[in-house]
């Protein structure tokens, strides 16, 4: 079953933060720079976490994930925009 997850990061050395950002664009969406929206399998979370464990510096970097549930559509409906809206959405690549 997959879940959806808004993961948060605060990175403090630019180097790690563009590292934590390639790393993030292949779990999710970029809704900012540092906020991604993820639909994720139970073991492509945990990937993820290792994966940015492997990249930031646990005494001074912080990545909050928040399990939004595995209702995609109701996740995505209870965010409020206020200003510009999220980019469009990514629909994958298709192979014909």
């Amino acid at each position: 079953m997959r879940k959806c997850y808004l993961v948060c990061y605060d990175i403090r050395d630019p180097k790690r933060l563009r590292h934590v950002h390639t790393v993030m664009k292949g779990y999710g969406e970029a809704w900012q720079f540092s906020v991604f929206f993820c639909v994720l399998k139970d073991i492509d979370r945990v990937r993820m976490v290792m994966d940015l464990q492997e990249k930031i510096n646990l005494k001074e970097d912080q990545v909050v994930i928040i399990d939004l549930g595995n209702n995609e559509l109701a996740a995505r409906n209870a965010v409020t925009i206020l200003g510009l809206p999220l980019p469009p959405r990514d629909e994958g690549i298709v192979v014909i």
